[in-house]
């Protein structure tokens, strides 16, 4: 089997574990190199006001729990800046953009994945992030980067109800013909979701009211962009 280099791109901690922590344990246990980039130390959640501290304190607790992240699920990389956290779309983009681009350009992955297009919560710093890595994505494939073979965008598939709904979590949800691969959870990877969302000791009562793992239940979907796999493949890997 052939071993890729994945590249995850997200606007702020936890992205990662609320979303395809499962999949990048997966990846790694199969030999993959999984790298991720976070844009914000997400300074600003409201997480801070319930703590009694300043967003830059919050930002640098968010900090270290992100590098327990890394080690509990044996990231071969990760950077994590320090842009302003729910201040994206206040950016020129084209500075975001660079930034991105530059990284990338570091890692050389083979596939990048990232929001869909709704952002899935809607939060604006989501959807400022999968304008700017689909631009880049784009225009690095534009200049010859060959070693970019494929973007995704992890999601919530739309089967006509949606378990996310409730005085938490309204999530945007991905019609069935947008699904491209969609990959099965063993026990290990449930595992190590929860091992992941564990790593954010301020946001434990969160996490436990969400019940992100019970909603997550077996499966992640992802899109993919410019390609159709009807049935959705197992995994981000198949088909490269």
């Amino acid at each position: 089997m052939k071993n890729f280099r994945i590249l995850y791109v997200y606007p702020h901690p936890d992205d990662e574990s609320f979303g395809p922590a499962a999949v990048m344990y997966d990846q790694i246990r199969e030999g993959h190199e999984v790298y991720l980039l976070t844009l914000t130390r997400g300074g600003a959640t409201k997480q801070r006001f319930k703590l009694n501290i300043s967003e830059v304190e919050m930002g640098e607790i968010r900090f270290r729990e992100m590098l327990k992240v890394k080690e509990t699920l044996k990231l071969n990389g990760m950077l994590v800046l320090d842009l302003p956290d729910s201040g994206l779309p206040e950016m020129d983009p084209r500075e975001i953009e660079k930034i991105v681009k530059d990284h990338i350009q570091k890692i050389k992955p083979d596939i990048i994945v990232s929001y869909p297009v709704h952002g899935v919560s809607g939060f604006p710093d989501h959807l400022v992030v999968h304008a700017v890595v689909k631009r880049v994505f784009l225009e690095l494939k534009d200049s010859g980067c060959d070693y970019l073979k494929r973007l995704a965008f992890n999601t919530v598939e739309d089967k006509g109800f949606s378990p996310w709904q409730g005085d938490m979590f309204v999530l945007k949800q991905s019609p069935p013909e947008y699904i491209d691969c969609i990959v099965k959870l063993d026990k290990d990877m449930k595992q190590a979701l929860k091992d992941s969302l564990s790593c954010y000791e301020t946001y434990q009562s969160t996490i436990a009211e969400s019940g992100v793992v019970e909603k997550i239940g077996d499966e992640i979907p992802f899109e993919f962009f410019n390609e159709n796999f009807d049935p959705p493949l197992n995994k981000l890997t198949d088909k490269l």
